[in-house]
């Protein structure tokens, strides 16, 4: 009997030793979530409500109400022109409603270069920056690049014609950008196309510097590379610097005058040299 005692004695302590080693065990491991977690909340990154749209749109649409959702964002992270949830994406007590520009993705923010102002189309109006304007030019495949422009493009304009010292190409505009090919304004399109005309975005002074160009002679266009923002400088190219005929001034020497007489010595001519009277010397003196 004493001994079955002692043998059940035994085996609870031995089940209560077990008990406490795995209670030690999985508290150190609670201790290490803890200070895990705690970690984590220290090094939290703090967050702001930003609307980002649920689906694919793409130009021309209407952003509704029904296409955003908020979506918690990094707030050191937030991309320029995002709108916050406190934000104007939508006005209060009006029915009006944004145009998509540029196309977006889903879950991408919505940003107000990609959204035309409330009320207002996905036209050329809303590409337009305070105080510029926009200029028709005819172009054809070979001043239009051959059809590889689109909406968003820089390019340089030439000018080229004849002017009083014969025919001359220059270059009148530098760094102007595209804000229409024919009547599609939008940026996404990638299909080449030959286009009849292009609208482009300049101050009202060199929309008279076009007007007068165009209608004096031939505009080209020339298509700039993308990170491409050097300052082009002055160019302008004539027959002779195309053809590299130098020209070249010739320098007349001032002669000097002589003055003699003749005199017969005899059956003899002679010519004596005698200074030139007042008047007649070489520099008419």
């Amino acid at each position: 009997m004493r001994l079955m005692f002692a043998l059940v004695l035994m085996i609870g302590l031995g089940l209560a030793g077990f008990a406490v080693y795995m209670a030690q065990d999985r508290f150190t491991e609670y201790q290490v979530a803890l200070e895990r977690q705690q970690q984590a909340l220290r090094n939290n990154v703090p967050l702001s409500q930003v609307f980002v749209v649920n689906r694919q749109v793409r130009y021309g649409e209407r952003l509704t109400k029904e296409d955003v959702r908020l979506q918690a964002w990094p707030s050191n992270a937030i991309p320029e022109g995002a709108f916050l949830a406190d934000s104007n994406l939508f006005p209060k007590n009006s029915d009006e409603v944004r145009s998509v520009l540029r196309t977006m993705e889903k879950h991408e923010p919505v940003l107000k270069v990609k959204v035309t102002e409330p009320g207002a189309d996905a036209g050329v109006t809303s590409r337009l920056a305070p105080g510029m304007r926009a200029f028709a030019i005819r172009v054809d495949v070979a001043t239009g690049v051959s059809g590889f422009l689109r909406p968003g493009d820089n390019v340089d304009i030439y000018w080229s014609g004849r002017t009083g010292g014969g025919d001359v190409t220059r270059l009148i505009l530098d760094k102007v950008r595209l804000i229409a090919i024919d009547q599609i304004a939008d940026e996404d399109r990638n299909q080449p196309t030959v286009a009849r005309t292009v609208t482009v975005e300049v101050s009202p002074k060199a929309v008279g510097t076009l007007a007068q160009a165009q209608s004096t002679g031939r505009l080209y266009l020339s298509l700039r590379g993308v990170e491409d923002n050097n300052a082009t400088g002055q160019v302008e190219i004539d027959q002779q610097e195309l053809l590299g005929i130098e020209e070249q001034i010739v320098k007349k020497e001032p002669t000097t005058k002589t003055c003699s007489i003749r005199t017969r010595r005899g059956t003899e001519v002679v010519d004596i040299e005698i200074p030139c009277p007042d008047g007649d010397g070489p520099d008419g003196s």
